[in-house]
């Protein structure tokens, strides 16, 4: 009958719209570094300053997934994850120093092929040009917070103001302006915050700054029953974060630096590129801090707590933005009349240290860098305010988006389907245990190589680059990961747990570890270890 009415539509140059075009529409909202722990809805220890109370209404009408993980915790990798549905070994890009294979088959064009409309804005980070989307703008590597360039069909484009602002302002255009009526879309909007340097929106300069953020129980964390990898790494917010140009002490468009100095200038590059009068907003805001904290000649943890709180409030007003877009985009739904039709989905590549440990960044396998949000409002479907247990991981993403679609599913994708989830009809557990593996070494940060698996309970890891390193945490008991017991647990539950590892490196076909490098070759790259 389909067949018929199509030609019957050919011949009369008429438009049939089938039942197929009342598949839902999709709305990706994806963050960069956008811890669980700093989203309300999330509970975590920052949900006392209400840092994202749109983000929280969302969840409220839909489903939160309380144990959400990524698969590689770095920006690029997880991106490409999203993209293929596979683990980074299977995707070509393992690393960002990596090369994303656009050839490939990703979730998008799979979308295309039945029927959808599909649009990108933002950070892509995946290098080269975008396939499977017709419409996208997509920033340069990290892109800038202010004025940002972007990457478009017709070449570079620069667009003056704040970025989370700018990638808003582009996905509603597309919405009111682009959309094909009638015809079901996917939208993602990949925001750069609150990636490093944490530099907020103007209107947010001054937000926060009538409180004190609560601080990590782990802030002064000395790493004690780790592996040595967890000892020296460089992502401290005590010993390896830059008081300038992390923290913006002192700093101008003029500031005179060390040009030799090997850190993260970004932000002094984008002052650089600031309009006077975002120039003045900025040392307006930042001058009367400044001169209190020369005044103030501190040392020792208040100087460690002085710079987690002027961290912790740049990294939470970077989120009000993106707190904001989402309720924008929402708001945009509903007048367009869309809202009762399309799923609206809120994550973030992985999780990020906000002074946990003494640390800021990811990459490793703790929880908090592992776990990123996963927030779906799929109107109809999902139950307001419900919150789902399962382990879930970005590995799911693709086929989720493809099985909401009604598309078929290819036989290669690694991840599981989150329908069922959502539509509360999974029969039995979804997944006993998620698997990991980082691969981004020597790099920023010296976090070496590690794989590992987490169940419900358990998680163990594998750091094998000098001299093979386990660590085991009893999640349960040990939630902030402080007694590593694979020493001390009972040895049946610690090879069973081995035993578990290895047979999802089997069924992920993950052949990748690499041989473990003798000491001598860590000189230059992690001095003290080898010392």
């Amino acid at each position: 009958m389909r067949i018929l009415l199509a030609i019957l539509a050919l011949f009369l140059g008429i438009s049939i719209t089938s039942k197929a075009d009342d598949r839902p529409n999709i709305v990706f909202v994806f963050s960069d570094d956008h811890a669980p722990h700093a989203i309300g809805a999330y509970d975590g220890w920052l949900k006392s300053v209400n840092p994202t109370p749109e983000i929280d209404e969302l969840a409220a009408d839909g489903m939160l997934f309380q144990n959400s993980f990524c698969t590689n915790s770095i920006c690029g990798p997880s991106r490409a994850v999203i993209q293929t549905g596979k683990h980074s070994h299977k995707n070509g890009f393992m690393n960002n120093g990596n090369s994303f294979d656009w050839n490939q088959q990703t979730f998008p064009k799979l979308l295309k092929k039945v029927g959808y409309q599909t649009a990108l804005y933002g950070k892509s980070h995946l290098k080269g040009h975008p396939q499977g989307y017709d419409d996208w703008m997509v920033l340069p590597g990290q892109g800038l917070y202010y004025n940002p360039d972007f990457i478009t069909p017709e070449g570079k484009k620069r667009i003056d103001g704040h970025c989370t602002d700018v990638v808003t302002d582009l996905a509603v255009q597309w919405l009111k302006e682009k959309r094909e009526d009638g015809k079901p879309f996917m939208l993602m909007v990949q925001h750069k915050a609150p990636h490093r340097n944490w530099m907020p929106a103007e209107r947010h300069l001054h937000l926060y700054d009538d409180i004190e953020m609560p601080e990590p129980t782990t802030l002064f964390d000395r790493w004690e029953d780790n592996t040595l990898a967890a000892k020296y790494q460089e992502l401290e917010v005590d010993g390896h974060m830059h008081i300038n140009h992390d923290l913006f002490l002192d700093l101008t468009p003029d500031f005179d630096d060390d040009k030799e100095l090997k850190t993260d200038k970004s932000a002094f590059r984008n002052l650089q590129r600031m309009s006077p009068t975002q120039v003045k907003a900025w040392r307006d805001a930042y001058g009367p801090k400044d001169e209190a904290f020369h005044k103030a000649n501190l040392s020792g943890d208040d100087l460690v707590r002085w710079k987690y709180q002027r961290y912790a409030k740049n990294y939470l007003r970077c989120v009000k933005g993106v707190d904001e877009s989402v309720g924008r985009l929402r708001d945009v739904l509903a007048e367009l009349e869309l809202d009762d039709n399309t799923v609206v989905i809120y994550s973030s590549d992985q999780g990020f240290y906000i002074g946990d440990h003494g640390w800021y960044d990811k990459r490793w396998m703790y929880e908090e860098s592992f776990k990123m949000p996963l927030i779906v409002n799929w109107p109809g479907v999902t139950d307001g305010g419900s919150v789902n247990m399962e382990l879930v991981q970005n590995i799911d993403y693709a086929p989720t988006f493809l099985a909401m679609a009604g598309a078929d599913i290819p036989e290669d994708i690694q991840g599981k389907s989150l329908v069922p989830l959502l539509k509360k009809q999974q029969e039995g557990k979804f997944r006993d245990a998620v698997y990991y593996h980082y691969y981004e070494y020597p790099s920023v940060h010296m976090v070496p190589r590690h794989y590992g698996i987490r169940t419900d309970r358990y998680k163990l890891m594998k750091f094998y680059q000098f001299g093979e390193q386990w660590e085991m945490y009893d999640l349960e008991k040990d939630p902030d990961e402080l007694t590593n017991i694979y020493e001390t647990a009972d040895k049946e539950l610690v090879d069973g747990m081995k035993k578990k590892l290895e047979d999802l490196r089997v069924h992920y076909d993950d052949n990748s570890h690499e041989p473990e490098y003798p000491l001598e070759k860590k000189k230059g790259f992690w001095p003290t270890f080898a010392k």
